[in-house]
């Protein structure tokens, strides 16, 4: 059977959007540009990871875990422990899974991405050599661990071949298990302990409508487009589809779908080089005026060629690279000022000392005048968060003479 292929362009004539609004609309639909609340709480933390769609979540800590940036950045200084509450426990209304990698997301898209689990189970008992195939009697046993013990971590379960294979990345292959019947879906995430992911059977966290819940694959792919297309404002058919790590040829049916459904609205935006699209129910805002750092693993800049589109930001996380070929530092975050990104900083929290460290300040061409003084009220807002009583500022980057003076 010869398969269709579905085409690009939008359907009917697209209206033009301005570079300058495009970006505002994208940030207005991140969540920026919105008066706040002198101390957000489990309301505004619930609203916000509904508007996102989801948080990432990442290991590197040599700042802040990445999952906890984004709230910090569009609400100001919270208490990261109601975000933990969100997510752990039979009241939670976050949980994990592999969604734009592993992530935060609401409760109710964990259904959407049965097909995925499937997918995941597929290709591992379709492959003689699979892992799970050799691992099955150990499968078994740790589903019978979590039914009589309840949640547990990795960590918390002894077998005999519970050992590593390696000193850094190695896990242990209960560790291994776990996560195989995490993809599967057969087992579930009920939070994290000191950032330990705590596994469960999903009946001991979710309600049973909650499991009951039989999405078919295309109405579910058409829901994520949809959930994306909201949280991007607007965007092209590869940004939508990048949200939630979905391939091209159903995310462009959902987007047709959406498109005739009147929810998603062709657009053009000059310079962008691909057709676009505008939820309907995106802002359109005249004026944006964000302050703000960014996780690496913020939506506004995970995806390096959206954030080199809207921004004119040319983005790469240099964790892996060596020391000695890092061009701007180790953890180095944009800064979002106004509605353009105007810089970046390679921030170290040294909680041992109480010192916020900026071990370089860099800024973008033509920025405006104020930034460094800007950016220090960011950053004295950031260390308050964090606990931090000083910050220091390494002689290093473009931006870092002129944001020590304005610190101190």
């Amino acid at each position: 059977m010869v398969q269709s292929v579905v085409p690009t362009q939008p359907r009917s004539p697209a209206q033009s959007v301005s570079p300058a609004l495009a970006r505002r609309i994208a940030l207005a639909a991140q969540g920026f540009g919105r008066s706040g609340v002198a101390t957000p709480g489990i309301r505004q933390l619930d609203a916000l990871v509904n508007r996102l769609e989801l948080l990432q979540i990442d290991s590197v800590n040599v700042f802040e875990r990445s999952h906890y940036m984004p709230a910090f950045s569009r609400l100001g200084s919270y208490d990261k422990a109601q975000l933990d509450r969100l997510s752990t426990g039979r009241e939670a209304r976050f949980t994990e899974y592999w969604a734009h990698e592993a992530s935060l997301v609401p409760l109710d898209t964990w259904p959407l991405f049965h097909w995925r689990m499937q997918q995941f189970r597929d290709r591992s008992t379709d492959s003689p050599d699979a892992w799970s195939n050799a691992n099955r009697p150990m499968l078994d046993w740790l589903l019978a661990e979590l039914a009589e013990k309840g949640p547990l971590r990795a960590s918390e379960i002894e077998h005999d071949a519970n050992k590593r294979s390696g000193p850094w990345w190695g896990w242990s292959d209960v560790k291994t298990g776990l996560e195989v019947l995490f993809r599967w879906g057969d087992v579930v995430s009920a939070g994290r302990i000191r950032f330990e992911r705590v596994y469960a059977l999903p009946q001991q966290v979710f309600s049973a409508e909650l499991r009951g819940r039989d999405i078919g694959s295309v109405d579910a792919h058409r829901q994520l487009v949809s959930r994306s297309a909201r949280a991007h404002g607007i965007g092209t058919a590869a940004d939508f589809a990048d949200y939630f790590r979905l391939k091209t040829a159903p995310a462009l049916a959902a987007i047709r779908d959406l498109e005739d459904a009147g929810e998603l609205l062709p657009v053009t935006v000059p310079g962008w080089g691909a057709p676009a699209w505008l939820h309907r129910d995106a802002r359109l805002p005249r004026r944006i005026d964000a302050a703000a750092v960014l996780s690496p693993f913020d939506p506004v800049v995970w995806a390096r060629a959206r954030a080199l589109r809207i921004f004119d930001f040319h983005y790469r996380i240099e964790i892996y690279t060596p020391e000695p070929k890092r061009v701007f530092g180790y953890y180095v975050l944009p800064v979002l000022l106004g509605d353009r990104i105007v810089g970046r900083v390679d921030l170290k929290n040294d909680r041992q000392n109480g010192v916020l460290r900026v071990q370089a300040a860099w800024h973008e061409a033509d920025v405006p005048a104020d930034t460094a003084g800007r950016l220090a009220a960011v950053l004295r807002e950031t260390a308050a968060w964090q606990g931090l009583g000083e910050i220091v500022v390494a002689p290093r980057g473009t931006l870092a003479g002129a944001l020590a003076a304005e610190l101190r």
